[in-house]
């Protein structure tokens, strides 16, 4: 396909990384990031989970972080949510952009230790959660799947099982009278690699050619940047990363791994490859910083800790 000529990207650092954090990290220092990343040329910033807050301690302040933010007009605000609960709970901040997306499992393994559930139920939840989202005026943007590369518990995940999961997405979507504007796929647990990728982009351009595909891209085994590499060279413009490296899921079986590409690095690597990006480098490098201090714990990322090249 060839390299985009600019990117988006999605920060999720705020969310992915404080959500999994021993902690307490005050409330307040997490607003600090959020501001400092909003400085950034950074557009859209995931700022809280509204979950469950026995289950996700670290998103027990979601509401108190939302409003908190110094919010910029030309930065979006989103939040996540897993059911209508959390819906409502978004809502009623008054301060996010309310933009809906559903996800599924391409692990029946993992959906099962993550939701309790099995594909069929989740799945009719979903079209549950796309006629709420009309009930409510909400635009949805797109659907997410994870453990789209592999799973630790199920191990590889075959391209045609895959396929089945993102054609019942489509399918589920035209049912409930809408369309999928993005589709994001997730390497939720390390286990992509760069062919893998490119073959896994191109298989599901070819089956729906008109969709976006978006990349959520895990660190975990040190492939995160070669994999987004990859989706480049596919000419996947649409990234979701997390500063510093912030992040990993609690549910995913890899004690102390690694979360998102860190977005510095990626940044990077957009400029180096001359990609526009819309970023201050030096800004997010200085955000990449405040994130390791304010975990108290040296993270991931490369470029925070290395410094950019001087070029003469």
């Amino acid at each position: 396909m060839g390299l985009p000529k600019a990117v988006r990207l999605f920060e999720e650092g705020p969310r992915e990384g404080f959500q999994i954090e021993k902690g307490p990290i005050p409330t307040d220092r997490k607003i600090a990031l959020i501001d400092a990343l909003s400085a950034t040329g950074l557009k859209r910033i995931q700022t809280a989970s509204f979950v469950h807050p026995k289950l996700v301690p670290g998103m027990a302040d979601a509401e108190a972080v939302v409003a908190g933010i110094a919010m910029r007009p030309e930065v979006t605000y989103t939040g996540l949510w897993l059911n209508d609960r959390g819906m409502e709970r978004a809502i009623a901040t008054g301060r996010l952009a309310m933009i809906g997306r559903i996800s599924t499992y391409a692990s029946d393994a993992f959906m099962q230790r993550n939701q309790n559930t099995t594909y069929d139920a989740h799945m009719k939840a979903q079209g549950d959660m796309l006629d709420a989202y009309r009930a409510r005026a909400i635009s949805v943007e797109g659907a997410f799947v994870s453990a789209a590369f592999g799973c630790n518990f199920e191990g590889d995940i075959p391209l045609p099982k895959l396929m089945r999961v993102v054609r019942d997405l489509f399918a589920l979507f035209s049912e409930h009278g809408t369309a999928i504007e993005t589709l994001w796929l997730a390497d939720t647990m390390g286990w992509a690699n760069p062919e893998q990728v490119r073959r896994t982009v191109g298989a599901v351009r070819e089956a729906f050619p008109e969709t976006t595909i978006g990349l959520h891209l895990h660190d975990t085994r040190g492939l995160g940047i070669a994999n987004a590499f990859a989706g480049l060279e596919m000419g996947v413009a649409d990234f979701e990363a997390s500063v510093a490296g912030l992040g990993g899921c609690p549910f995913a079986g890899n004690p102390g791994a690694v979360g998102n590409i860190a977005t510095e690095d990626f940044v990077f690597l957009c400029h180096e490859l001359g990609i526009e990006t819309g970023i201050n480098l030096d800004a997010l490098i200085d955000c990449a910083r405040m994130a390791e201090d304010i975990v108290g714990r040296t993270l991931p990322g490369s470029i925070m800790h290395a410094g950019k090249l001087n070029r003469v």
